[in-house]
């Protein structure tokens, strides 16, 4: 919106020389991370009491679960999501160009991702429950609004220059030459990307500060990322496929980043509050829309290796005991697995922070290996 209001004044500019900063992206960004994180941190405490009230008993905690987690995270309110989402959102419409299509696409996933895990979080706290929505309901209604997104990038996006038909094509790291262009198949692969994300991300959050960190180096990574790839000049010497209009989602990334700071002063443990589906869904749809946007979709894969092994671990366990009646791990997410080997919850979150550091190290690094 300021930018916006800075392009029409264009008079106002000789007179006050500090509004030329709004020009800058990087200046945005960093205002987009100090103005989420503010908002996050100024709705705390009175939002945490406000769902306290509200919840009662708060968040269900799995029976089956790690056993003291039931006594120790009892009560906890859910739906901090509303929070996160709070700062990203008011951040990005204040710092971001709003003429972009891109903003406006990952602002749809995330809002509408956001929702649904709304739904499905209010469905287990008023009915005391860990089942909330069904996995079906879900899983439609995350790909329905998959392909809308995609669709809309495809349609309205800004054609590249150097690289004819790059907004339905695949583009693999390490390999500049390797772009394959699926055509409308794309709209299905950019589907997979969202909805595998954003379920990802869910299943991470299943520990105090687990998902956030992660997400808010993800989010790091991925504003640099965008940042590159939508400036012809760095674009052209870091030999990636230049994506006109994408680096504006800095300014979304840092929002990421500022509202998950304001989140983890509150939700460190012990967590005062759970970000939920609410938060785990939307952020996790955001991560993935921007690595669709951006035409990093299999280095989102390794930027967030940490997401897609806690996924994993969920799907061979299911597997594995269909077909055997046995586990492979103790409990899945692979968290809860090293929980059960007696690991400490806190032991747990910083070792998974670590790796989930080192995963975007070696992201980064494909940007330059060409």
């Amino acid at each position: 919106m300021l930018y916006l209001l800075y392009e029409r004044l264009s008079d106002l500019r000789e007179h006050i020389p500090l509004l030329n900063l709004l020009k800058y992206l990087t200046f945005r960004t960093v205002m987009a991370v100090m103005t989420a994180q503010l908002v996050v941190i100024l709705m705390g405490s009175r939002f945490i009491r406000w769902m306290r009230a509200k919840q009662g008993k708060g968040q269900p905690i799995r029976a089956e679960g790690i056993q003291r987690h039931v006594v120790e995270k009892a009560g906890t309110p859910t739906m901090g999501g509303l929070m996160i989402l709070a700062g990203v959102f008011v951040a990005t419409l204040l710092w971001a160009d709003l003429s972009n299509i891109h903003v406006w696409v990952v602002l749809f996933v995330t809002g509408a991702y956001g929702l649904l895990g709304f739904m499905d979080d209010y469905a287990k706290v008023t009915k005391q429950t860990t089942a909330g929505l069904s996995s079906r309901q879900k899983l439609v209604a995350q790909v329905l609004v998959a392909v809308i997104a995609s669709v809309l990038l495809i349609v309205f996006s800004p054609k590249s220059p150097t690289t004819p038909g790059l907004e339905t094509s695949l583009v693999f790291p390490i390999f500049k030459q390797f772009v394959f262009n699926l055509g409308w198949f794309y709209v299905v692969f950019a589907a997979v990307v969202l909805v595998g994300a954003s379920n990802a991300v869910n299943l991470t959050d299943g520990l105090d500060g687990l998902a956030t960190v992660p997400v808010m180096i993800a989010a790091s990574t991925f504003g640099l990322i965008a940042y590159l790839v939508g400036n012809y000049v760095f674009a052209n010497y870091l030999q990636l496929h230049f994506a006109p209009g994408v680096g504006e989602l800095a300014v979304f990334c840092g929002s990421i980043i500022g509202a998950g700071m304001g989140f983890l002063w509150y939700n460190a443990p012990p967590a005062k509050i759970f970000m939920g589906d609410t938060g785990s869904l939307a952020l996790g749809g955001a991560l993935g829309a921007v690595a669709v946007s951006s035409k990093h979709e299999i280095v989102l894969a390794i930027v967030g290796g940490l997401f897609v092994a806690e996924a994993l671990s969920v799907m061979i366990q299911v597997a594995y005991f269909k077909k055997t009646g046995k586990r492979i791990f103790l409990m899945a997410p692979i968290h809860h697995h090293f929980e059960k080997l007696g690991w400490a919850e806190s032991t747990v979150v910083i070792r998974f922070w670590i790796v989930s550091l080192m995963l975007a190290l070696v992201g980064l690094a494909t940007l330059k290996l060409r």
